[in-house]
């Protein structure tokens, strides 16, 4: 992952579980659970180098508003996204999982499918753990070929809530099943 040198950050309580915000000049560009896979801590230059700005009004509108949506009080974000950190291939993902409407899940496949690279379903994964805007960019709504819930970089019960709050129905075995023993990586 890249940031943007002038990236700042600021951390918030969410009814999920504190989080770090992260933006550029050019928007969001960050928003991880504490100790989640791939949170930015022991990047190089990652949040050690990014000044703290809780008064910044960019984070603290993706403050709010991320709050309100996990308390059930906001059903999409209006917020200016900066994806740039990643590849293009990531950013491509990234910017599929943005037409995943709330309520609706996708597999993996179909989404690699629907980027016209129906044999890329592991790289699709592995760009979705990568995803640097947790909840705002919809990684959560992505699962399994059955339906099953596999991994979430923030964990699996935060993604059952996510998709519980969205009102979300999986195919497979039942709505939000999964193996306890189940591994992923969105």
């Amino acid at each position: 992952m890249r940031f943007h040198p002038l990236t700042v950050q600021a951390h918030a309580p969410t009814p999920l579980g504190r989080v770090r915000l992260s933006a550029s000049p050019a928007g969001l560009s960050g928003i991880w659970f504490e100790s989640q896979r791939h949170e930015p801590s022991h990047w190089l230059y990652g949040p050690s180098a990014w000044a703290t700005a809780p008064d910044h009004p960019l984070l603290q509108a993706a403050t709010a508003q991320l709050q309100q949506y996990l308390s059930g009080q906001r059903d999409h974000f209006d917020l200016p996204l900066d994806l740039s950190g990643g590849t293009a291939f990531q950013q491509s993902v990234w910017r599929a999982l943005l037409s995943i409407l709330r309520g609706q899940t996708t597999s993996y496949g179909a989404l690699s499918q629907q980027l016209g690279n129906p044999r890329a379903v592991r790289a699709v994964g592995a760009a979705i753990g990568r995803n640097p805007l947790s909840v705002v960019v919809p990684c959560h709504r992505v699962v399994g070929a059955d339906g099953r819930l596999t991994g979430y970089a923030g964990g699996l019960d935060r993604k059952r809530a996510l998709l519980v709050l969205e009102n979300a129905t999986l195919g497979g075995s039942g709505p939000y099943s999964h193996s306890s023993h189940s591994k992923g990586h969105a």
